[in-house]
């Protein structure tokens, strides 16, 4: 009765799988370890990844844990088959060297009797009246086959035999196909990854940019429309979410924008009414408290309906030319004739007088209101600068801008509706201008020092607003 032995062979196999599970798990946990390191590296130097290096960080990843594993299958597999092949070829001889030693013959393929080199392991199997192979290491690594069967004169019958160099010649370029198949899996996943990462990256980043142009104003635009393309993914499903969000909002505004011009328009005509009746009131103080209320709220919705008239980007500019340094030092000598007026630089420039005046206006009340004195005004160039020697302005309207009713801190608040500034601005877009506010503080002091004055910062445009709709004002 044959019988194999593999109980050396299932151990080397074991072996090698467990060395191979050893070189996978340090991979991996050196793989892990390298990524957190990244991470938190990445965190405290605030470095930004896009999302096609971190999809084909994570397919090349993948792809050689995949490559790892099985290559160290597959070179197993290999070796045991190669193993079983010789076994086999080594039991095969030993069966013909049997039948040519009991017929009498020469014994043939290096076939001994009584080998005193035979392991003690076969040799127990073999006295036991059975014929079996075994695998040991050799001392030079390369696996040292064994045949043994035991004879009818109670005799042992053995070949020992090595594993070829034609089978090590294979399992070395076998070692090395897996070797370039597995760099081959790694580099391609990592190109997929950035081919297919710079799609998605792509549409992401055309997302963001038409959402900050909604954010910015434009309501025509559409991030789905932005985005493009025939392929249907996540993007296309936050496209839709966000410009669903957009439309809302929008409606909402205009409709909140609708209302607080109705509520303006309908106070104009008894408030008009008011101060009316208040001007036929006799001379005195109370006439005079009853005057001055009514004019204030008078003001109030105006100033409300200018409000609405700008949040709908229906208002346009009558163009000029004018002499900008001559036009602001003759409209600010005319209201207040303390405030010093600097021109550094003339400059001849385009736009609407009415507008530009209001929102110079409405600088210097505030500067009156909420600083002190000297307010000072400089021209230079296309840029005007108004500034007051006041506590500064909020934090709160340097971060966000000027809020409607919304005065800032109490420093330099006190009263107000907060409708100057946000009608400052709102003039100034239509003017296709650009209006900016910062404190002053002394050179070298940190933030948290109380400011010496505040700046309101007014840049005109070089060429006429024509992106806001506006036109130029043709001569009679």
């Amino acid at each position: 009765m044959r019988a194999i032995f593999s109980r050396r062979v299932l151990e080397r196999t074991a072996g090698a799988t467990n060395n191979g599970a050893g070189v996978q798990t340090g991979i991996q946990s050196g793989v892990q370890s390298g990524v957190q390191s990244g991470i938190r590296s990445g965190i405290r130097t605030g470095i930004r990844t896009g999302v096609r290096w971190k999809l084909s960080a994570a397919i090349a990843l993948v792809g050689a844990l995949v490559a790892i594993a099985l290559s160290l299958v597959v070179h197993n597999a290999a070796q045991v088959s190669m193993l079983d092949n010789s076994r086999d070829l080594a039991d095969e001889r030993l069966q013909v060297a049997q039948r040519m030693y009991e017929s009498g013959r020469t014994l043939a393929f290096g076939v001994e009797v009584d080998d005193p080199s035979i392991p003690a392991a076969l040799l127990e199997k073999v006295t036991q009246g059975r014929r079996a192979t075994y695998v040991s290491d050799g001392p030079s690594g390369v696996p040292d086959i064994w045949a043994a069967v035991p004879l009818k004169d109670g005799r042992v019958l053995s070949l020992h035999t090595g594993f070829t160099d034609r089978n090590s010649d294979v399992m070395t370029d076998l070692d090395q196909a897996l070797l370039i198949g597995s760099i081959a899996v790694v580099f391609g996943g990592s190109a997929l990854g950035v081919l297919i990462g710079g799609q998605l990256s792509h549409r992401l980043r055309k997302a963001a940019a038409a959402a900050n142009q909604v954010a910015s104003g434009d309501t025509d635009v559409r991030v789905g429309d932005s985005i493009g393309g025939f392929l249907r993914d996540e993007t296309d499903d936050l496209a839709r979410a966000v410009d669903a969000m957009a439309d809302t909002l929008q409606q909402r505004i205009e409709a909140e924008r609708r209302v607080t011009a109705d509520i303006a328009h309908e106070l104009r005509t008894p408030v008009t009414g008011l101060l009316t009746a208040a001007e036929l009131l006799p001379p005195g103080r109370p006439t005079e408290l009853v005057r001055d209320r009514a004019q204030a709220m008078r003001t109030l919705v105006e100033d409300v309906l200018e409000v609405a008239r700008l949040d709908g980007a229906s208002e346009r500019a009558e163009l000029q030319d004018i002499l900008l340094g001559e036009f602001v030092s003759r409209r600010v000598t005319a209201k207040d004739p303390d405030i010093d007026v600097r021109v550094v630089h003339e400059s001849h420039v385009t736009t609407d007088p009415r507008r530009l005046e209001r929102v110079l206006f409405n600088l210097l009340a505030n500067a009156a209101r909420h600083g002190k004195p000297p307010v000072q005004v400089t021209v230079e160039g296309r840029v005007i600068r108004v500034r007051d020697h006041g506590p500064g302005f909020p934090a709160a309207l340097l971060v966000d801008g000027p809020r409607r009713f919304r005065t800032g801190s109490p420093d330099r608040a006190g009263y107000g509706h907060g409708l100057g500034l946000t009608i400052a601005a709102g003039q100034a877009r239509v003017l296709g201008a650009r209006l900016t506010f910062r404190n002053v503080l002394p050179p070298g002091a940190p933030e948290d020092v109380p400011a010496e004055g505040a700046v309101a910062v007014l840049w005109l445009p070089e060429h006429a607003p024509t992106n806001t709709g506006s036109y130029p004002m043709l001569p009679d």
